[in-house]
């Protein structure tokens, strides 16, 4: 059976349509253009539903057929989500009061697709966090209220199966996966202690030694936890507002990696500077992170936080591995130009290098074949549009917003894993009438005072470092880890040091004296008297200073009072070196 074709999402203030994506690129008849503007689309986890707010209702319908499923009267919606296993759909607005109610309405509503009934409603004033976040198999759902975990279990929401309170929980991240769930937390230091992250296995949180893994830190003021896909092990990136040695304006971050099993490490990244971005591999068993000042780097680490692969230095901020974990992009947006660097991540093989000016969204395709590129408001409002191509380089479809409108958003259908296998890489450029975008080298900014002279490294603004596989020598050390590199070189020492007490073991042939040197070097004359000696020495060295001294002047270098002293005394001192050597 062939897999399906992925539908992408298009929003904007011209209202909201589905796109077929490659090969076809054309729109979607099942389900036809929805002309009132809307900013808010969403898939459910299978994507056989497709919800969105047109600023009257929210909609729900199949993406097989574009029916209906479910309309619901809430013209104020800002958020929509679906549960995992598409029983509930979650609905966000602003939190609002009046003279006339001045505790305001719930505005976190919690709906049965089947049914269209409420389910529960919560006051949720702030967005972030604003969706309780569910289980795979949705056995549990967990919200944040008041600084306390608050879980549910089989979608009862009038119940609190369970809680979790730790002084003051700001952040947390459930586990991706069904039964065992755990959570992560974070809990924010206070009077001069530490801050920590610490890992529960639900519904164990009795007791202090209940924790499946705790790390503290001391520098941070808020975290961004990441789960890995198998739910092992959780990386922490941990920030602070204000860099107090002042050397980042973005203040600084650290990166922690901490699993299930105890384990817990700072992942040493070599290069200092802000940390842009770090991503989980889909299969869970390397990460990749972007730091330092710019031009950026970007390395790849095993569980074990060892360094495997260092692709050198860039303009790049952002990291995305495809859905099947076989390619690698490298991209700078926002502030940057646009430059993506597309990698074969199991040979550590650049496969294009291509260019997406002004973007600001990326998104693998769920095929892993395709992305697409947009820029849109109100990020930016000139030049809105996007942008379907093939990893290799090829834009197969471009749509530009037309002028006076703006496009607020665009988002391919999800799929459940293994939805689309894995194929091979392909290193030449897919065929299209659009043909590529391949990136052209940018001519580096050079000041006036250096223009018209020629370029040498001392003139170059910044260190530019290939990747580990491009490096001088570096053949034989191509994505070897740290631990592997060291056994290597523990071997050749060892290697070496059998051959020596091979050479050591063996009868010693006498040595054939060596010839004279053609020029040997005349011995410096001695009078025998060391004081005479190191007087001689003295006036000569004195003689080479003034000489220096003389090269220097005739370059037209200005000399200073007391080094034209010194030239002035190169008669007195001639003298007294022929008369040293004449005592000889």
């Amino acid at each position: 059976m062939a897999p399906p074709i992925p539908l992408l999402a298009v929003c904007g203030s011209d209202g909201t349509s589905l796109l077929q994506g490659p090969p076809k690129c054309e729109d979607y008849t099942a389900l036809p253009r929805d002309t009132r503007p809307s900013k808010f689309v969403a898939f459910s986890k299978d994507g056989s539903l497709f919800s969105w707010c047109n600023g009257d209702k929210v909609s729900v319908v199949k993406t097989s057929d574009g029916s209906s499923v479910q309309t619901f009267d809430l013209p104020k919606v800002s958020l929509l989500e679906f549960s995992p296993q598409n029983k509930v759909l979650a609905t966000w607005q602003q939190y609002a009061k009046t003279q006339d109610n001045p505790q305001g309405d719930p505005n976190l509503q919690l709906w049965d697709i089947q049914t269209g009934k409420c389910i529960k409603a919560f006051y949720q004033k702030k967005m972030q966090g604003w969706c309780p976040s569910w289980a795979a198999d949705e056995s549990i759902a967990v919200r944040n209220v008041n600084n306390e975990l608050h879980f549910f279990e089989e979608n009862n929401f009038e119940t609190i199966a369970n809680k979790l309170h730790l002084q003051k929980v700001s952040e947390f991240a459930l586990s991706p996966g069904c039964k065992p769930s755990k959570v992560a937390v974070y809990v924010p230091g206070s009077k001069g202690g530490p801050s920590f992250v610490r890992l529960y296995q639900y519904p164990n949180f009795g007791g202090p030694t209940s924790a499946l893994a705790n790390k503290s830190f001391f520098k941070a003021d808020r975290v961004a936890m990441l789960w890995n896909n198998k739910a092992s092990a959780v990386l922490v990136t941990a920030s602070t507002d204000v860099d107090k040695t002042g050397a980042s304006y973005y203040g600084e971050q650290t990166l922690h990696y901490v699993a299930t099993n105890g384990e817990s490490a700072v992942v040493q990244l070599p290069k200092n500077g802000p940390i842009y971005d770090v991503a989980w591999s889909p299969n869970s068993n390397e990460f990749c992170a972007v730091y330092g000042f710019m031009p950026a780097k970007a390395t790849v680490f095993n569980l074990k936080c060892d360094p495997v692969f260092d692709f050198g230095t860039g303009p790049r901020n952002a990291v995305y591995y495809s859905p099947q974990a076989h390619i690698l992009v490298l991209a700078g947006f926002g502030n940057l130009q646009g430059h993506m660097e597309v990698w074969d991540i199991k040979k550590y093989k650049q496969v294009s290098k291509l260019q997406a000016a002004d973007s600001t969204f990326f998104s693998w395709c769920p095929d892993g074949e395709h992305i697409v590129t947009a820029t849109c408001s109100p990020r930016l409002r000139v030049s809105n549009g996007f942008k379907i191509w093939h990893y290799t380089g090829t834009v197969l479809h471009k749509h530009d917003t037309p002028a006076g409108a703006e496009l607020w958003g665009v988002q391919w259908q999800t799929f459940l894993p293994g939805a689309f296998p894995e194929k091979p890489v392909k290193y030449q450029a897919a065929p299209s009438e659009l043909g590529t975008t391949e990136a052209k080298p940018a001519q580096a900014y050079r000041p006036p005072a250096l223009r018209n002279k020629p370029v040498s490294a001392t003139s170059k603004l910044h260190e530019e470092e290939p990747p580990q596989n491009m490096r001088p020598g570096a053949a034989g050390e191509k994505g070897m880890s740290k631990s592997a590199l060291k056994n290597q070189k523990k071997r050749e020492a060892k290697k070496a040091s059998k051959l020596a007490d091979a050479q050591q073991s063996q009868p010693q042939s006498q040595p054939e004296p060596s010839p004279p040197p053609a020029n040997p070097t005349p011995a410096a004359v001695s009078s025998g008297d060391p004081e005479l000696d190191k007087k001689i020495k003295n006036v000569k060295k004195k003689l080479k200073a003034i000489e220096e001294l003389k090269e220097q002047q005739a370059s037209g270098k200005p000399l200073q009072k007391n080094q034209l002293e010194k030239m002035q005394k190169e008669a007195q001192l001639l003298k007294e070196l022929e008369d040293l050597e004449l005592g000889l």
